[in-house]
């Protein structure tokens, strides 16, 4: 068992010292956004392993709750990260590397963005409407359109598998710094142990 003054972290210990790590409501909005995104490919997966065409319509419809609660989630960050009691984490990591943080999370912050609302619009393509977690009716966003809801399919199949490839690289980057840097970047985003 490590001691206090064993940290092998630059800095103080993130688990006892609250100004290095991010706030509650950023952790939350973190870890419940990559729930979701396993909970919407998870749903459209089963989607393909299933003839059913009553499950099938259930699978979609879970997929299309992930996909909005996402963007909720999304604008709910945004909202967070702009409170002025909310500053963030200073890392202190080297200029290529916080340029390489912020492209990369303004990159998966766009797929997080036009997802849901290529698939919003993709629905309403194919003639279905979309109602926020089933009673909440939202506006189209295109009329009904076979060709535009097949371009709209390929596109946003395509965008899935990027952002699935691009939170990877999102996990696998947090996993160097934990293990190679050894610095605090991943357990400043782990929930707080208590």
């Amino acid at each position: 068992m490590r001691g206090r003054n064993d940290v092998a972290y630059h800095g103080a210990d993130p688990d006892h010292d609250d100004s290095q790590r991010h706030s509650p409501a950023t952790i939350f909005l973190h870890w419940a956004t990559l729930l979701l995104i396993l909970l919407s490919a998870a749903a459209i997966f089963g989607r393909e392993l299933v003839d059913d065409k009553a499950v099938q319509g259930m699978l979609m419809n879970l997929h299309r709750q992930a996909g909005l609660l996402v963007f909720i989630l999304l604008l709910l960050r945004i909202m967070v990260r702009a409170l002025p009691g909310n500053p963030g984490v200073d890392h202190g990591l080297p200029f290529f590397l916080r340029l390489m943080a912020l492209a990369s999370h303004g990159f998966i912050y766009l797929l997080l963005a036009g997802l849901p609302l290529m698939g919003w619009a993709l629905s309403n393509a194919r003639g279905v409407d979309v109602a926020l977690l089933g009673w909440a009716p939202l506006p189209r966003l295109v009329a009904t359109d076979p060709d535009l809801a097949d371009t709209l399919a390929d596109v946003h199949e395509w965008a899935a598998w990027v952002l699935y490839a691009v939170v990877a690289v999102h996990a696998g980057a947090a996993l160097w710094h934990h293990h190679v840097r050894k610095d605090q970047v991943l357990r400043t985003m782990l929930p707080q142990r208590k």
